[in-house]
């Protein structure tokens, strides 16, 4: 006999057979030691797995016995209706396909409907004893689920505390893994969402604060990949996933992540690769939008934000980061090309702060031969934010490589603006802001751009640039000084004008 006690978890070890006995300061239960042998297996309950019998009674009387630790064996399970998990009379549930098993769901609904009690948040004092002794850390494995229905979803969860689903694979579904109510500290990691006709991980009007999606494969889902509607969301990570393809031409414009609408904040989005979806209207990699202003009077303060993108690879759609009325957002270290008509749209949002990023044009690719791929960056009615130290090249077919217009109190400084069509930087109606160490360049033969225009606004400070093509400045603008100017040049035609040195 083997004694082991490892932070309050006591384990006596005979044979096969092991006794469990759990208990904590506040909730002294003892659990029941799990069942040995084939009660873990789903056949002892009549499962065949051979694809053909419906499976559902099966399965779900393999849930409902409290066995606690599912395990399917190799095989394909069909399923007429939803298996519900309910926690509260199950007590703990793993279900367990080992990376082997295949659910295939032939009737409309999640193949899994996780249901818990939890109505608290995720401090341990509002967690009810309850919750601990039945509920916490549901967990679905090593499955495969398969949609052979137009409204199969994957899984399921409400009311629930600790959900971790795990290397998992769901396809040909209409949602693949869909949250909605009320539920915390989520964890999806090592999975693959792919091939779906709704949205990968819908987060739909749910109550959910803490959820870490890792290293998760999200694609070709054509409702999203990763989407948020409504509800309140606090606390969401994406992290080292791939997320491509995520945007449907019969959808409405939707993203490879899409947060929308509610009262959402909280987000942190590093490591990822996100592309692909160009041929969709109004596709984009990463959409964030805060309660419109039917929603919050113009007279309440933003609060909708707190978002990090750092560290990312982002291309080949519409728009690859477009934020919407949000308030405290830090976009750096990342590279961005192919971006057929922004590679940044930032709108009516405020203390927003754009670092050291890379806006390239790579010629590896074909479709940055064509000039209605723009790459532009267009900054809308915003106020209180940084623009600092990126370089962005070779933009086509537009205005102006960058544009502010109508934004209050700003820094644009140390950016690179080469080889740009049309105008290098364009502020339209800027106030109170500083434009300063910039770059702005470009050396093609043959060329007739501007480096800068500076059209109305008031109050501002243009200094210590190197403008090396011609520069249009209205003088109302503000103060303009010790500016590199290039020489005048005819094409650049009678207005323009150097600012002072």
């Amino acid at each position: 006999m083997n004694l082991g006690r490892v932070a309050g978890l006591l384990v006596v070890g005979a044979g096969v057979g092991v006794g469990y006995a759990h208990w904590s300061g506040r909730d002294n239960q003892v659990q029941p030691p799990p069942a040995a042998g084939p009660a873990h297996d789903v056949r002892h309950y009549g499962a065949k797995g051979d694809g053909q019998q419906d499976d559902t009674a099966a399965l779900q009387k393999a849930i409902d016995s409290g066995v606690g630790h599912v395990v399917l064996p190799r095989g394909t399970y069909r399923l007429s209706r939803p298996l519900v998990i309910d926690l509260s009379r199950t007590g703990f549930v793993c279900l367990d396909g080992g990376g082997v098993a295949r659910l295939l769901m032939s009737g409309p609904g999640p193949a899994i409907r996780l249901v818990g009690t939890h109505s608290g948040t995720a401090q341990p004092q509002t967690v009810p004893p309850a919750v601990w002794q039945q509920e916490r850390m549901p967990r679905i494995e090593g499955l495969e689920i398969v949609g052979a229905h137009p409204q199969a979803d994957g899984i399921a969860a409400s009311g629930t505390m600790q959900l971790t689903i795990t290397e998992v694979l769901i396809r040909r579904c209409r949602h693949g893994i869909h949250l909605q109510q009320r539920n915390r500290n989520v964890i999806i990691a090592n999975s693959h969402v792919y091939d779906n006709t709704g949205v990968g991980i819908f987060l739909d009007q749910v109550n959910l604060h803490q959820i870490n999606v890792s290293a998760c494969h999200i694609s070709y889902c054509e409702g999203g990949g990763i989407v948020c509607q409504g509800g309140e969301l606090r606390n969401l990570q994406i992290c080292g996933c791939d997320l491509e393809s995520n945007q449907g031409k019969d959808h409405p414009p939707t993203a490879n992540v899409l947060i929308e609408g509610g009262a959402n904040a909280e987000i942190a989005i590093t490591g990822c690769t996100i592309q692909h979806g160009h041929e969709a209207p109004g596709s984009a990699n990463i959409r964030i939008r805060g309660r419109s202003e039917r929603e919050v009077p113009k007279t309440a303060e933003r609060r909708e934000g707190h978002v990090v993108i750092t560290g990312n690879v982002l291309s080949d759609v519409m728009v690859n980061i477009h934020l919407d009325q949000v308030r405290g957002a830090v976009i750096t270290g990342n590279t961005f090309w192919t971006a057929y008509e922004h590679n940044l749209l930032i709108e009516d949002s405020s203390y927003v702060v754009v670092g050291e990023n890379n806006f390239d044009r790579n010629p590896r690719y074909w479709r940055e031969e064509r000039d209605d791929t723009r790459n532009v960056i267009v900054v809308r009615r915003c106020s209180e934010c940084i623009f600092k130290g990126f370089v962005i090249s070779a933009t086509r077919s537009a205005p102006a490589a960058v544009t502010l217009e109508q934004c209050h109190r700003c820094q644009i400084q140390g950016i690179s603006i080469l080889d740009c069509d049309g105008i290098g930087l364009l502020a339209k109606g800027l106030t109170s802001s500083r434009v300063s160490d910039c770059l702005i360049r470009d050396d093609r033969a043959g060329t007739r751009s501007l480096s800068l225009v500076v059209q109305g606004g008031k109050d501002n400070l243009i200094v210590d640039n190197y403008l090396g093509r011609p520069a249009r400045i209205d003088p109302t603008s503000g103060e303009v000084h010790r500016n590199y100017l290039a020489p005048a040049s005819p094409e650049a035609g009678p207005s323009a004008t150097a600012p002072s040195k």
